[in-house]
């Protein structure tokens, strides 16, 4: 049993009954508890060599399982990967004022769904002024909804191409060492975006104001509510630069099959109380966090995203509909595509061996391989 399971199991039973818990946070909780227990079933394996029988317990596969991503993460990182156009990319964050977290929580499928529109927006319009770029990039865009203590923080990680197609045909370099775009510009546009559509959205009754929030129904309590948020400088930057040698990609991969915590930081569970590692933003420094298991769980369960909800999306170039024809455009004219696929075809067995060198087919009682037979002993 893994730390995280320790909590949930200790943590979870009293919030069970609870209405306030959606049933995909049910579904979550029950999944990560579960995972690789026995409860989901096994799988059994007889060594052909020696006979020698294993039974292998079954993962869950739910995205917010600490146990369940890294095989996911490889694959996805291998298929981006050999869609990396030569050339320099950009890491970028766009994130809200904590004042906003109330109704973000009580409208997530439309408020993350607004974070991610109005995040890749700003950048391909502000991208298409050939003040800085006069083309369209590729943007891989990923939400986030923790911090480092479990608090709420929706925010964006948008990795970007410092290259574009101009109308789709004319191939366009950044001639700046840095992110062509200035962050403040980046800022005020992601600002003036957002505000404009989630007004649209209170004046249309579409948004879901919490009890914390109802004084917002008067329309002039959400006019200083909103000259409050309009007055604040709202935190957009660029993290880091990365050539087009595929370590964007890696990086991104990070961010993308990423969950609230993982198992790594809890540093120990005792009277129901957890502590685990967090980063101070201001300072930087790691500091140990100590709260109830109960507390732990449902701080956990808040970044459960609503069922179906696509956390990753894909703008720009490399927008689904033509990124197969802007891809080949761009790889003919450099010249050739600097990597291909290596997991494409392959079991979750094989992708383990090539990615983290451990073979998962080999018996414990003879080590007969069957990925690699010629390497068994004899």
């Amino acid at each position: 049993m893994t730390p995280i399971q320790k909590i949930f199991e200790i943590g979870y039973p009293p919030l069970e009954h609870t209405a306030h818990l959606s049933r995909e946070q049910r579904k979550a909780a029950w999944a990560i508890m579960n995972c690789k227990t026995g409860a989901l079933g096994l799988n059994t394996e007889i060594c052909p060599n020696c006979g020698n029988t294993v039974s292998h317990f079954n993962s869950c596969r739910n995205r917010n399982c600490p146990n369940c991503q890294a095989v996911p993460k490889e694959r996805w990182v291998d298929k981006r990967s050999s869609e990396v156009i030569d050339g320099s990319y950009y890491h970028l964050v766009f994130t809200v004022p904590a004042e906003l977290n109330p109704l973000f929580y009580a409208n997530q499928e439309l408020l993350y769904n607004l974070i991610h529109r109005c995040s890749a927006e700003t950048i391909l319009q502000l991208a298409a002024d050939k003040k800085f770029l006069g083309a369209v990039p590729g943007i891989i865009q990923v939400l986030h909804t923790w911090g480092q203590k479990l608090n709420y923080h929706p925010h964006i990680h948008a990795i970007v191409t410092g290259t574009g197609l101009y109308l789709g045909c004319r191939y366009v370099p950044n001639q700046r060492k840095d992110f062509f775009i200035p962050v403040s510009v980046l800022s005020r546009k992601f600002r003036g975006k957002f505000m404009d559509l989630l007004k649209h959205l209170f004046d249309n009754g579409k948004l879901c104001l919490p009890k914390s929030c109802s004084s917002l129904e008067d329309p002039f309590m959400w006019q200083l509510f909103c000259n409050k948020l309009y007055s604040m400088e709202w935190n957009c930057f660029i993290k880091q630069t990365f050539n087009g040698n595929g370590n964007a990609i890696e990086y991104l991969g990070n961010y993308t099959h990423k969950i609230a915590i993982s198992n790594s930081r809890i540093v120990g569970i005792k009277d129901g109380v957890v502590s685990f590692l967090a980063r101070d933003y201001k300072t930087g420094n790691q500091e140990t966090v100590s709260i109830p298991c109960t507390e732990f769980v449902c701080r956990f369960l808040m970044h459960v995203l609503p069922a179906g909800f696509q956390k990753i999306r894909y703008y720009g170039l490399f927008c689904n509909r033509f990124k197969t024809q802007n891809l080949a455009l761009i790889f003919r004219i450099q010249g050739s595509r600097k990597f291909t696929e290596k997991f494409a075809g392959l079991s979750s067995v094989e992708v383990v061996l090539l990615a983290f060198g451990k073979d998962l087919s080999v018996c414990p009682h003879c080590g007969f391989s069957r990925l690699n037979p010629r390497a068994s002993p004899a």
